[in-house]
């Protein structure tokens, strides 16, 4: 089993970090292989010019195809998931989710974003072809405290995230 974190943030410090490496222990305590994409780190020029010959853009498309389990992961701004996130997904082929188990993730300011994920993210994911998209997690951003250059994050978002991924392994394992 393979899995791929497409962390739609603009920072290595934001809080979306903090929960990618709550997302990563429990890969690795399941001892499941798993890359990450940072996808603020690719070429932006490949990215807003939707470059599909760029080496670095099929080296990461790549991994998703190889994943059985992809993690959405993005800030919410203005009411919808990342700008960044969207130009990776549209580089994705049509079906390029198909047959994964698809886990979206928010940080976003308030509870009252709270739906923004299920209203945008999970259109375009079905759209790609994603056979099972599981409820999302939201996290509001307080729950994510930046400390000592690295993230604590609150029992409660650790617990909602564990039980997620019961839900992610036991589908995943339907999906093989």
């Amino acid at each position: 089993m393979k899995a791929i974190i497409i962390n739609g943030g603009n920072s290595l410090t934001s809080r979306v970090v903090g929960v990618e490496q709550e997302i990563g222990k429990l890969f690795q305590r399941a001892n499941v292989s798993f890359n990450t994409i940072n996808v603020h780190l690719l070429p932006a020029e490949d990215l807003i010019t939707a470059n599909y010959n760029s080496p670095i853009i099929l080296e990461n498309i790549k991994k998703v195809e190889e994943a059985d389990i992809v993690v959405l992961i993005t800030p919410v701004y203005k009411g919808a998931y990342s700008g960044i996130l969207k130009t990776f997904l549209d580089l994705l082929p049509q079906k390029g989710l198909q047959g994964k188990v698809v886990l979206p993730v928010a940080v976003g300011g308030s509870i009252a974003h709270l739906l923004s994920i299920d209203y945008a993210l999970r259109p375009v994911a079905a759209i790609l072809g994603a056979t099972t998209i599981l409820p999302s997690v939201y996290v509001v951003d307080k729950q994510v405290q930046k400390v000592d250059g690295g993230f604590t994050v609150e029992q409660d978002v650790v617990e909602r995230l564990e039980n997620s991924f019961h839900t992610v392994f036991e589908q995943s394992k339907v999906n093989s």
